[in-house]
């Protein structure tokens, strides 16, 4: 039987987007075949506890390393918690990554190494595992790494450059997660053909249309006549939030109502802003359970994504492909040429701004909800399901996974 090592910084029970897409690829590789195993932390991100009471984690060895089973699945799980303090959040992924790389080199034969970005170090100590293991490395690019960075100079700027050029070169398989991202890095590869194009996905038997608010506290998600714009996930650094706030406040005297829904960095200076201004219509919520999900996205008429200019090109909100699975509408609010409104732009389910400037951006968008139509921001949702349950859906894209991963492997017998 081949053997799948999937290294992650996210997996379940952690409630995070990433821990769910390798969910999805886990059990996808398991049902064709491949004996899975995972190496990732301790749920940190949001530890939701009814997933932990239905995986629970039990200590292998005190104090250094856990153990739970996901699906038959056995996942080791290295200590690791959600440090506020720089230097400690430092020394708790050195931990971890110490502790994966002698975990892994105890394990029995393991033919491939799968792992996602962030962090771009797992690439690294990957390569170095699979050469002792002689087994193959794939790493998926799911942000762009050293191009997040604030500033592109320096120490770390030049040492993570030369780290990204040495994966690319050594590992086996690169995939990215859009187009523009692979022509982003395609020049930084000593051969092109390393390189794989394999997008994101939604699972389309969990998010669909229709699925009704049933579960969703009336105190938290009223049942109004306004039009409801909804943001659902991390409110974190990757998003921009003035443009909401601006937008909230041209919008004040109107019939319509903004929830952001989650946990995030900025959440705290994004409800002192809200205080600040005094935005009766902006309603910011506390994260919900991922079952309530579909939910959420139903309850909404119309979801918002306004991406962080200085990110814009170098992440893809997943949540995107789930809005569209609901058939909902986007709102938009990002440059020109990123991958988020290269991959909208032609499908008909959103209305993107991209306008640098937030006072006219904000006018813009708040021109088009004054005019927008129920009857439009349905049509808008039917186009993004067509284009989704086409393209996008967990069936299409694992197999896209074990296809490569199948021959990878096969290339070597």
């Amino acid at each position: 039987m081949k053997r799948i090592l999937i290294h992650t910084l996210v997996f379940s029970p952690d409630g995070d987007s990433t821990a769910y897409l390798y969910n999805d690829i886990a059990l996808a590789l398991q049902g064709n075949g491949w004996d899975v195993t995972v190496v990732t932390t301790t749920p940190h991100f949001n530890a939701v506890a009814e997933q932990l009471q239905e995986q629970p984690l039990r200590w292998r060895v005190p104090g250094m390393l856990k153990e739970s089973r996901y699906h038959g699945m056995r996942v080791f799980h290295v200590p690791q918690k959600k440090f506020r303090r720089s230097l400690l959040r430092m020394a708790g992924f050195v931990y971890w990554h110490a502790v994966s790389f002698f975990l892994i080199l105890c394990m029995r034969r393991v033919d491939v190494i799968l792992s996602p970005s962030p962090p771009p170090t797992i690439g690294e100590l990957n390569l170095w595992i699979g050469r002792l293991k002689r087994c193959r490395v794939v790493y998926n690019v799911q942000e762009i790494y050293p191009d997040l960075l604030e500033h592109h100079s320096g120490v770390a700027y030049r040492m993570l450059s030369r780290m990204e050029r040495r994966i690319y070169a050594r590992s086996d398989a690169v995939t990215a997660i859009d187009r523009v991202f692979a022509d982003t890095i395609a020049g930084r590869f000593s051969d092109p053909g390393r390189l794989h194009v394999i997008p994101n996905f939604v699972d389309t038997g969990f998010y669909r249309p229709g699925t009704g608010h049933e579960g969703l506290d009336p105190a938290l998600f009223p049942e109004t006549d306004s039009l409801r714009v909804v943001y659902a996930g991390n409110i974190g650094l990757a998003q921009s939030w003035d443009p909401l706030i601006e937008l909230a406040e041209r919008c004040r005297e109107r019939a319509i109502d903004f929830f952001v829904v989650g946990e995030g960095a900025m959440k705290r200076q994004l409800e002192e802003a809200q205080a600040a201004r005094g935005l009766p219509r902006l309603h910011i919520l506390p994260y919900q359970p991922h079952r309530l999900m579909p939910q959420i996205l139903d309850y909404a008429d119309l979801h918002f994504v306004f991406m962080n200019p200085g990110m814009g090109m170098h992440g893809f909100p997943s949540k995107v492909y789930s809005v569209m699975a609901c058939a909902k509408p986007l709102l938009v609010w990002s440059g020109a040429g990123t991958p988020v409104v290269k991959f909208l732009q032609n499908i008909g389910c959103a209305k993107i701004v991209t306008t640098p400037e937030i006072g006219v951006a904000v006018e813009d968008m708040a021109a088009w909800l004054a005019g927008v139509t129920t009857e439009k921001l349905r049509a808008m949702g039917a186009a993004g399901l067509q284009e989704v349950t086409a393209f996008y859906t967990k069936e299409i894209v694992t197999r896209q996974y074990v296809d490569l991963l199948n021959s990878l492997v096969e290339s070597d017998e």
